[in-house]
This record gives C-alpha cells, sequence and structure tokens, in this order.
C-alpha cells in the first residue's frame, strides 16, 4: 500500500515525537531522585550521558544498516529495544539497572530509529531537505515538553513513591505498540513512488549537492566537514549549557514566581527550538547554508544577550522573552546539520555520513556540564550567559569560513 509522501511525513513526526522522549530525562529523573535519596545527583546525571552516547552509537548503527534491513524492521526493532529499555529501568534498584534500561537500550533504540526515520523521508523529500527535516525535529524536539507534562501530572513523586515504575512501564507498552504500528506503514520509496507524486528527484538533487556523492571516509578528509562540524559543536554545546541551567537562571530572576510558572516559562525552550526547526529548515532550502548559519550565530548571540539584560535588571519578562529567542534560535542546529550533509555530500550515502555528522552529540552534550562548572567557579550564571555569547560568536566565524572544498 502506497500513500502520498505528506502520510509519510506524518508518521515519521510521530515516531520521533516518541522517540524524542529520551530528552525528557531532567523531567523523568525527578521522582526517580525522589525515592532513591541517597542516589547523588551525578549518578542521576549519568543515565542521560550514557544515553547521549548510545543514541550515537544507535544513529551510526542505523546507517551502517541502511539498505541492508528494512526500515519496518529498523522501526519495530526500536520498539522492541524501548520497551525492554523501560521495562528495565522500571525495575530498578541501583543506578547500573537504570544505565543499561535507559541509558544504553532507549539511548540506542532513539538513534537507531532517528537515522531511519530521516534517511527515509530525505528520500521522499529530496526537493525540499530543509524542510522535511525542520518538521521531523520539530516533534522530535518538542516530545520533552510535551510528554514531560504528561508524565508530571500522572507521576506523584516523593520518598517512598514508585509510581515511576508504573509510568515507565506504560511508556514501554506504548512506544511498542505505536512503532509496531507506525513501521507497518512506513517504506522508502523507489524511483517509481516518486514519479507517480511527480518528483523528479535526481535533477533536484544533483542541483543541491553540485553533483557530489561521496561516502563517509572522503566526507572527513574535506575541510568543509571539520568547519562545520565544529560549528555545531559550538553551538549544540551552547544550547545545552542553556537547557541544564535554564530552571536556575529563571528562579534566580523569578525568585517569587511559583515553581510551576518556571517549569512552564523553562519549557517554552523546547517548544520554540520546535518551531525553529521548520523554520530554520524551511530558510535553508529557499536561501541556502550561509544565510541559515549566519542568521543561527547572530540571533543565538543576541538572544543570549537579551538574558544578560535580564539578569542584570531582573526583569522576568525579558527572561521569557530569551528563553523564547535562544529556543528558537538554537532550533536552526539540526535542519541544517540533515540538510547541509545532504546538499553537500549527496543523498546516496546519506545515512552513514549524516550519522558521522551527528557524533558531535558526544562532544556537545557536554556544554551542560560547562554550564554548571562556569556557575560553580563563579557563583553566577553571567558566566554561562558569557559563554553561550562568545560560541555564538566564534560559530559565526566557522560559518564563514565554510568553502565547498
Amino acid at each position: 500500500m502506497k500513500f502520498n509522501r505528506q502520510v509519510y511525513a506524518v508518521i515519521g513526526v510521530v515516531i520521533l515525537l516518541l522517540a524524542g522522549l529520551v530528552y525528557a530525562w531532567s523531567v523523568l529523573a525527578l521522582p526517580i531522585g525522589a525515592y532513591f535519596v541517597d542516589w547523588s545527583k551525578a549518578q542521576l546525571s549519568l543515565t542521560f550521558t550514557i544515553c547521549m552516547m548510545s543514541f550515537c552509537v544507535g544513529c551510526m548503527t542505523g546507517g551502517l544498516t541502511d539498505g541492508k534491513i528494512n526500515v519496518k524492521q529498523n522501526i519495530w526493532t526500536s520498539g522492541i529495544l524501548f520497551f525492554a529499555g523501560f521495562f528495565t529501568a522500571s525495575c530498578a534498584q541501583t543506578p547500573i539497572t537504570l544505565y543499561l534500561g535507559y541509558g544504553v537500550c532507549c539511548g540506542f533504540a532513539s538513534g537507531f530509529v532517528y537515522n531511519a526515520v530521516l534517511s527515509t523521508m530525505s528520500a521522499w523529500y529530496s526537493d525540499k531537505q530543509g524542510l522535511i527535516s525542520g518538521v521531523l525535529l520539530m516533534g522530535f524536539g518538542m516530545s520533552s515538553f510535551l510528554v514531560g507534562k504528561v508524565y508530571q501530572a500522572v507521576t506523584p513523586s516523593g520518598e517512598g513513591v514508585d509510581a515511576w515504575r508504573k509510568s515507565f512501564r506504560g511508556f514501554g507498552i506504548l512506544l511498542l505498540v505505536i512503532l509496531a504500528v507506525c513501521g507497518y506503514f512506513f517504506t522508502k520509496p523507489t524511483k517509481e513512488d516518486l514519479e507517480a507524486q511527480g518528483i523528479d528527484a535526481g535533477v533536484k538533487k544533483k542541483k543541491a549537492s553540485g553533483g557530489l556523492e561521496i561516502n563517509a571516509r572522503q566526507m572527513i578528509a574535506r575541510p568543509s566537514f571539520w568547519l562545520f562540524f565544529l560549528w555545531t559543536i559550538c553551538i549544540g554545546g551552547a544550547g545545552m549549557a542553556l537547557i541544564s541551567q535554564a530552571s536556575g537562571i529563571a528562579r534566580e530572576v523569578g525568585s517569587e514566581v511559583e515553581a510551576g510558572m518556571i517549569a512552564t516559562v523553562v519549557g517554552l525552550i523546547s517548544v520554540f527550538n520546535g518551531l525553529g526547526r521548520v523554520f530554520f529548515g524551511n530558510l535553508f532550502d529557499k536561501k541556502g547554508r550561509t544565510v541559515t548559519m549566519m542568521t543561527v550565530d547572530i540571533a543565538f548571540a543576541l538572544s543570549s544577550a537579551l538574558l544578560v539584560a535580564a539578569l542584570t535588571g531582573k526583569m522576568f519578562a525579558l527572561i521569557i522573552a530569551g528563553f523564547v529567542c535562544c529556543g528558537f534560535s538554537y532550533g536552526g542546529l539540526n535542519p541544517s546539520i540533515s540538510a547541509f550533509v545532504n546538499a553537500s555530500y549527496g543523498g546516496k550515502n546519506y545515512p552513514i555520513n549524516f550519522s558521522v555528522m551527528n557524533l558531535n552529540l558526544l562532544i556537545a552534550s557536554f556544554g551542560g556540564t560547562i554550564g554548571g562548572l562556569l556557575f560553580d567557579i563563579s557563583g553566577s550564571y553571567m558566566t554561562t550567559l558569557f559563554y553561550m555569547i562568545g560560541s555564538g560568536v566564534v560559530s559565526l566565524i566557522f560559518t564563514l569560513s565554510i568553502r565547498k572544498l
């Protein structure tokens, strides 16, 4: 059974909305930390670090197995791994069990299906790489906010309260069932499928990539790869620093503001990050790499400066504006990665090339640690914000240095 490509796009958004659940760890961890009062913050935080590393491994595995296993099998395998991961984590009595369940299984499953969905939809939308990446990644980025809110509503926390175990099992079953159904209807297009929908993929791809079709080994030998890779680390690390310290920044300015309101304001980063992914993905298609990346760099630096003004003047309204603007501009990172890899190095080796580029997460994920360390050293969130501004400026240098080399 074949559908219009818009149907596959909707299915892809649903899959990534669920796969992005792993990014809600800061919310999911709260009841666990309250239950295991003797576990340190570092022990809990290591779960997410392991999850991100496993995500990269899963993404790479997805690239290596692309074309060797059917995309349906990829999605079904991911559903089974999510099920196993959440059920294992729900039985945790020690951090090790949590690391294996949530960190390894769920992280790997998320990266595995992430690559499959983006690779498949890249083939369906060879004429609109940036836009489809933005739409898909909007679902992935907003997952932590939407699912996190549901989790908070149904999962009471406190010492000795283990409602999180039931919620984790529920997530496992939900992911298994929905991915099983979505996988059944998800497929990569053949040349005939594209022609039937009036899509001249060959011409569009050649025009977008300048005729290049190179593999991962050739890609990493090009200066353009390393300059763009460094750009992703700068923007990604700064974004992670903001996310990790957002609650503290908001609390410092809004000391009288209720905790629920603080959580909602912090959640705006995820909401506008999702919207930014669509905007910047479409901008990449229409204006190209340089304009898109420069806009991200400048907007992120200025948005960070807005937070400096908010912290200096103790103005909570500016904190809200700053979070909205930072989240929106940070949203330009992921669709730019997907569109850049396809446009610069071609679609033939996209799955593996894309997974190699996503290894930036292994380094960028330490941005949150840097943000916390800067606060520990200075006792002020200003240092974290200056780090974010500096990252935006350095990123602009990388943007202007990239050539088709």
